[in-house]
């Protein structure tokens, strides 16, 4: 067995030639012995690890998010029993928040049947401790969670899904490829022929010579499961993200560790690696298998109409002035266009008959 994945890359890259820059992410990312979210001695949330969510910057997130669930399941005609699901459910800290208002609401906490799709095992340690008493089921992919109604909620979940990349070379489309030698190491190759991807990109963009379009079959199909197990069976999901809001050129890969960017290329399965959310090619997926779709708005416009702002300050009237302090800075950072206001998207999947809030 290869000591690194950096190896086991170089060896399969060495026998059957580049790979495309999906495959590295896959690898990066899942390898089961040497992936970034497979790793079972490390948790990569917070100032230890490489990257911070909107639940662990304040309680009034997930807040927020465990009422929009309970509107959308009470409009669903509240099903009992009814499948709640966090894609990516980071350390439990948003799902501990929806659980917290969840028990307010017994009829709601009484149907919930709770599902996580999270396979870094450290991860999910971490889940267990949060939602202590809650009897989590855990599943490696969203296709392994049980039929029936379902309320869903990803939250910086599709971000971190493979994409691959076409560049606009010599009047053509050609994917970008990872190559290997023992002279560059990893770089960035192209494909000598036109992609067949190319005939799934919108008819209007006017490239440039190097042009990049970025585009996730990963996000393709997550995005129909949920959409088709709402049309079937019923239910609302909350998809929040970095992104765009339309489809359009531009190169958004992007590696971090500790905190800082690092090349994407550099120590691979070290880094998380994702990319910005192409959030019309979500709306058109899920309209495609049957859904009806809300959004995208901005994170910032959707807080601020499911009310942050009152929240924080029922909050603030019995908090000493460190914790009213943090409230103020945690809904800014959420909210602000200078921070994740603007650049976060939320768009919600629902049944026919739901109308989401905040949209």
């Amino acid at each position: 067995m290869p000591a690194s994945l950096a190896e086991r890359l170089a060896a399969r890259i060495a026998a059957t030639g580049p790979i495309t820059v999906a495959d590295y992410m896959a690898s990066a990312l899942s390898d089961p012995d040497f992936g970034y979210y497979a790793r079972a001695d490390s948790t990569p949330l917070g100032a230890p690890g490489d990257f911070t969510t909107a639940p662990e910057i304040s309680q009034l997130f997930g807040e927020l998010i465990g009422a929009w669930l309970i509107d959308c399941w009470r409009q669903a005609g509240s099903p009992d029993p009814v499948n709640l699901v966090e894609l990516g459910p980071g350390r439990g800290t948003l799902m501990a928040d929806i659980m917290r208002v969840a028990r307010a609401v017994p009829e709601w906490r009484a149907a919930i049947r709770l599902h996580l799709v999270e396979i870094n095992p450290a991860l999910r340690r971490s889940q267990a401790a949060a939602l202590a008493g809650e009897a989590p089921v855990w599943h490696d992919t969203p296709a392994d969670i049980p039929d029936g109604p379902i309320m869903l909620v990803a939250n910086e979940f599709l971000d971190a899904l493979p994409i691959r990349q076409l560049v606009f070379w010599g009047g053509k489309w050609r994917e970008r490829t990872v190559g290997w030698s023992a002279e560059a190491g990893f770089h960035f190759t192209l494909s000598p022929g036109v992609s067949a991807l190319s005939l799934l990109m919108p008819p209007d963009l006017r490239p440039d010579q190097g042009a990049v379009f970025e585009i996730s079959p990963a996000v393709f199909g997550a995005v129909t499961e949920i959409g088709r197990r709402i049309a079937r069976h019923g239910g609302a999901a909350l998809l929040v993200d970095y992104g765009r809001t339309a489809s359009g050129l531009g190169e958004s890969l992007q590696a971090v560790r500790r905190h800082r960017m690092v090349p994407v290329l550099e120590t691979p399965g070290e880094a998380d690696l994702s990319a910005h959310v192409d959030f019309g090619a979500v709306t058109r997926v899920a309209r495609e298998a049957g859904a009806t779709v809300a959004g995208p708005v901005t994170q910032g416009a959707f807080l601020e109409a499911l009310g942050i702002g009152a929240r924080a300050d029922r909050l603030k009237q019995k908090a000493p002035r460190d914790k009213a302090d943090a409230l103020d800075a945690g809904v800014r950072r959420l909210t602000g266009a200078d921070a994740m206001g603007t650049l976060f998207k939320a768009v919600a999947i629902t049944a026919a008959g739901i109308v989401p809030a905040g949209f």
